[in-house]
């Protein structure tokens, strides 16, 4: 890659810190495409939207598929401030998005905010994609501490 990861994943993570500023889940996503070029951003609207669903990187395959063709994503870059969840590793797998980047892990993320494993679904987005027949890249996490930060004192937990 021709471009600098650590900046765009410093993009995703702003974008997961105005998603907690609109009262939402702190979680970001940016679309890049092969040079590096911002396409596509999208945030965790889960509680605007009162849908469970409204994940940053789901919001933004569903944005990213009604704009651009599968041969065209095949060359993109989805870039999430946190590790893709089952459900969201699914939609990236359908959209043909070619590779993920993405800064905090689904372990660290559930250290953080279900420390007592009362509520995770523990599915890497590495094994999702690997159950497919499709290869998708997959680069993290990098910038972990950074994208902690969004999370730190917002999770509530018994």
């Amino acid at each position: 890659m021709e471009f600098d990861i650590n900046q765009l994943m410093r993009e995703s993570i702003k974008v997961a810190k105005q998603a907690r500023l609109h009262n939402n889940h702190p979680f970001g996503a940016i679309l890049v495409n092969q040079n590096g070029e911002i396409l596509l951003k999208a945030e965790n609207t889960v509680e605007t939207d009162h849908d469970v669903t409204s994940h940053a990187e789901k919001n933004l395959v569903s944005m990213a598929t009604k704009k651009y063709n599968p041969e065209f994503l095949s060359n993109c870059i989805l870039i999430s401030s946190a590790e893709p969840c089952p459900m969201c590793s699914g939609a990236i797998y359908w959209s043909n998005i070619g590779t993920v980047i993405y800064g905090l892990s689904e372990q660290s993320l559930y250290e953080i905010s279900d420390p007592n494993n009362k509520n995770s679904l523990i599915l890497p987005c590495r094994t999702v994609f690997n159950s497919g027949t499709r290869v998708i890249k997959v680069i993290g996490p990098i910038l972990e501490e950074e994208a902690r930060e969004p999370h730190l004192n917002f999770w509530k937990f018994v």
